[in-house]
Parts: C-alpha cells; structure tokens; sequence
C-alpha cells in the first residue's frame, strides 16, 4: 500500500493555494480541536496551519457514556472541530455534538465543524413510505448542538447542503485524486460512473482529466449494498477505465462494475474514491485482482487489516487545512477549485 501526502500531489494546474498561512498561526483567536475518529488527519491539518491541536480531556464512564472538557480559553475564539463521522458512527457523530456543546457553553466565538466524511449521508430523501430521512436528521442534531457552520468533504449527495441554515462549504478531494492519476499518464483513459447518480461526478473528473471520455455502469439495486449490474453505456472496449465514486463501502458496487468494463474489453481498472469506509467484505473484494489500483483518501483512517497491496492513499489535510485558513481570514473557498 502507498501513502502519499497532499503535498506530493497538489499541483497549481489543480489547485490554487496561497502563501503559507503564517497569519493563521499568529493568531490567538484560532484554535483547532480534533475528536478521536482520525487523530492523524487533524495533525496533519494542525501541521499545516503551523499550529499544535488544542487540549481536551476525552474519557468515558463505566456504562459508556462520553465526558469531554476543553482544557484551555476559548472564550471569544473561532474554534474548528475536527471530527468525521466514520466507524463507529453513532459514536463519532455523538462525540462531535459533545464536542460543539462543550465550545457553545465555554463561550466560543464561532464554532465550526469540520466533518471530513459525513456519515449518515445516504438516506437523503424518501424512497419508500415510513422511512427516516437520516442526513436531515444529523444536520438537525448538528446545527441544534451549536455548531455555526460547517466544512464537509465530497457529501454523498450535494443536496444535505441545503439540509443546513448555517453557512456550508463543500470542499472536494478531486483536486489531489486528479492529479495524482494525471501523474501517472494512464493511456486511452475513460472515466466511469458506477452509476446513474454519479454522472455529475465523473463528468467533472472527466472534465478536469483533459477531457476524458464518459461511461456510465446503469445498475438497479436490489437492497441496501446489494446491486445488480445491467450494462455499460459508453465504449471501454481497449481503454483504461477509471471508476470514480464518493465513497467504497462493502465494494460490491463498484467491484461487479469493474468485472462489467473487464468483459466489455477495458485493458485496465482503477478504482478512484474519496471516502474509503471499507466494511466488510470489502478488503476481500478490491484485492481480488480486478484492479491495477484502488485509490481513496485519508477522510476515514485505513487500519493495518484493511491495506492491500492496490492500494493507495492520499492525503486531503492540506485542502481541509486551507479551507480552515480562508474560511477564518474570509477569504473564497471557491477559488480553490478553479
């Protein structure tokens, strides 16, 4: 497995960064707290910023219930909480609400949360009849915690942005993943959506990626993380496909797609995502040999167990950290994706 760090895939052709944020350093009104989910990720953002993570006892009682104190002043301070909302979910997501209750109450300035993967992102809307609309109901629990605005990372559907009535910024890994795959000058490349939903998606990564050829994988899912492959629209026969996606779950979607582009005549198959959830059996599906590489990045932790030798990583801390700088100087996040 290959770790790579944001620095050793950004380019200026993909990305426009500006000088490093030494005003954010030198500023006492700036602190940067991380929760437990990614602990490397938030140094890693902190490293960036030129500034050490805030202290903050984190401990739990005996029937499981989590405690958290701040450990310094924040009163009056623009605070960023670094927290995705990975496995175990319903743990992340709670110590994040414990978190932003804990800055409401010691008098924080602005409270911001920085929410790398937001988990509970797929039931966006009704389906079927009873059904709860989950990402909704996590924007609520967020917003109702204190949090007055929000920095997420490539959002499983960009309509949760509206679920929210305090500022969002959508930041997205594009940039890294784009340039890291241009580096590689992949020959007669076609990007690939897994779907019909991820059109948008692999249309702007075609876009970014010289103009790439499109194809789409159409699909019909049977049940939740089951899908039924149908057929390829579009022509890979010969070609290097890329299948690009927001995140890698159990795999099944985008592995039986990959086998797909195999039949149809694809030469090779790389497998491209932000978000690398990886429940099982994930691990034992992307290793099986049907892709060159599976390339995500370092939103969700990747333990030990869960590396293969496809694999690739790569860092996204200095667009999060860059995002953080912006957003606190006021400064245009947009531009960086430009």
């Amino acid at each position: 497995m290959k770790v790579l760090r944001g620095s050793a895939v950004l380019s200026s052709a993909t990305l426009t960064l500006q000088s490093a944020p030494t005003a954010v350093a030198d500023n006492n009104r700036l602190r940067l707290f991380s929760g437990s989910a990614n602990v490397p990720f938030s140094q890693e953002v902190a490293r960036y910023l030129g500034m050490e993570l805030g202290p903050m006892i984190r401990k739990r009682f005996a029937d499981g219930e989590l405690y958290i104190q701040i450990q310094e002043s924040i009163r009056g301070c623009d605070v960023y909480l670094i927290q995705p909302t990975c496995h175990p979910v319903n743990d992340n997501l709670m110590e994040l609400l414990i978190m932003i209750d804990a800055c409401r109450r010691a008098s924080a300035r602005q409270i911001t949360a920085v929410i790398p993967y937001y988990g509970y992102a797929r039931a966006d809307r009704k389906t079927a009849g009873r059904e709860s609309i989950t990402a909704k109901l996590v924007a609520n629990l967020i917003t109702q915690a204190g949090a007055n605005r929000i920095v997420a990372m490539d959002l499983h559907s960009a309509q949760i942005q509206g679920y929210f009535d305090i500022p969002f910024d959508h930041v997205y890994a594009s940039p890294v993943l784009i340039n890291y795959l241009a580096s590689k000058q992949l020959p007669d490349l076609v990007v690939v959506s897994p779907d019909v939903g991820g059109v948008a998606r692999a249309r702007a990564f075609a876009k970014k990626l010289d103009d790439a050829p499109l194809a789409i994988i159409d699909k019909r899912r049977q049940a939740h993380n089951v899908a039924e492959v149908l057929n390829v629209i579009g022509d890979v026969e010969g070609k290097t496909a890329v299948l690009v996606d927001d995140m890698i779950d159990t795999g099944g979607t985008i592995s039986e797609g990959a086998k797909l582009l195999r039949e149809q005549g694809a030469r090779q198959v790389y497998a491209c995502a932000t978000h690398a959830v990886f429940s099982p059996p994930a691990i034992e599906r992307l290793s099986s040999g049907i892709f060159e590489e599976v390339i995500v990045t370092n939103t969700i932790p990747v333990p030990e167990d869960h590396r293969f030798e496809q694999l690739t990583v790569l860092s996204v801390a200095n667009l999060i950290g860059e995002t953080i700088w912006r957003v606190h100087e006021d400064s245009s996040v947009s531009s960086m994706f430009r």
